[in-house]
């Protein structure tokens, strides 16, 4: 089998390797189809060397069909549709005991910390599977992963039908956010400077709005009658969002921040103090997201199978982060992960 393999900054190159074998407790699947995400492109750009032991097979957004399964597994069986929620927790730190294991203090993000899915054939341990509901394409099951991070990020929000809610940042996790944030029966705006993710979301019944050329705190008073969203998102992961997102929120209004902000940013915190606003974090997800995201996509994959903007086979993983990293209007990359198997 061969497995695309992360060589240092801008390296991605692949090797020839054996089927790996699952032990007690373990179970082998076969990869179909890799997302690559944000922080994919973080490790590929040599920002998370101190953190990735390199060479390294990464990739963590996964569909697939169990190959193999361990001597002790008996909760899975070969041919059942699969993802993988890829958290591995100590069960013991403080976040653990207080039932927040999803954040452990000593938390192993599998495909980052340890070998990840973009190969043919990847062992993981067998409680991290997530079972796919039937009928589902397995392509648009690549999706579960990036969508229980906006359900988690929808959950922390406290959403309440009626308000109003703005998203700044239309990438694939905002998307998704904004797509979710709709079901809840609340009104939704997303700031995105791409025209080509705009058009996206409009076509999915988005209202979008261009912060290059729309003074965007004044838009939101006009949409809001001048008291200013409920809850704003920041998925964008730059200052300018930050400053957005804050100035938007109305008295009482709630900031959740989704975006990996790598380096410590000013934050208006008098704007905090003045209206009385909430700052929420939300970091990755617990199995009940993963769950009801991949119920969310039996029930609207066609829909959202709409946020992949294309699909590379495995020998051309570089490519494939090359056209994640040129932008212009991309959403979901995928890399097919059955192609370039031994024969």
């Amino acid at each position: 089998m061969i497995a695309a393999q992360y060589r240092g900054a801008g390296q991605i190159g692949h090797i020839t390797t054996e089927l790996g074998t699952p032990g007690p407790g373990e179970v082998r699947v076969a990869v179909h189809y890799t997302g690559i995400c944000g922080t994919d492109l973080h490790i590929f750009h040599g920002h998370m060397d101190a953190r990735v032991t390199m060479p390294a097979v990464i990739g963590h957004e996964m569909s697939g069909v169990v190959s193999e399964v361990g001597p002790d597994v008996t909760e899975w069986s070969v041919g059942d549709a699969v993802t993988v929620m890829p958290l591995q927790w100590c069960g013991e730190c403080p976040a653990c005991r207080a039932g927040h294991s999803h954040i452990c203090h000593r938390l192993v993000f599998i495909g980052i910390d340890s070998p990840g899915a973009l190969q043919n054939e990847w062992v993981v341990p067998a409680k991290t599977l997530v079972a796919l509901p039937a009928g589902l394409d397995l392509r648009t099951a690549a999706l579960v992963e990036p969508l229980a991070v906006a359900l988690h990020d929808l959950g922390r929000a406290r959403l309440q039908p009626g308000q109003h809610v703005l998203v700044v940042g239309g990438g694939p996790i905002g998307a998704l956010i904004a797509l979710g944030a709709l079901k809840r029966d609340v009104e939704v705006l997303v700031s995105e400077p791409d025209a080509s993710r705009r058009a996206l979301l409009e076509r999915l019944g988005v209202a979008t709005v261009d912060p290059t050329t729309t003074d965007l705190a004044a838009h939101v008073l006009a949409w809001t009658d001048g008291a200013g969203v409920e809850v704003a998102f920041e998925v964008s992961g730059v200052q300018p969002g930050i400053d957005a997102a804050v100035e938007a929120l109305a008295t009482r209004g709630r900031l959740v921040l989704v975006a990996i902000h790598p380096q410590p940013r000013p934050v208006n915190l008098h704007r905090f103090f003045w209206r009385e606003l909430e700052l929420v974090g939300a970091r990755v997800y617990e199995r009940v997201d993963f769950e009801a995201a991949a119920a969310l996509l039996a029930e609207q994959g066609e829909r959202l199978a709409a946020l992949i903007t294309a699909v590379y086979p495995l020998p051309e993983a570089a490519e494939a982060f090359a056209r994640l990293e040129a932008g212009g209007g991309v959403m979901k990359v995928l890399v097919d992960c059955t192609v370039g198997g031994a024969a």
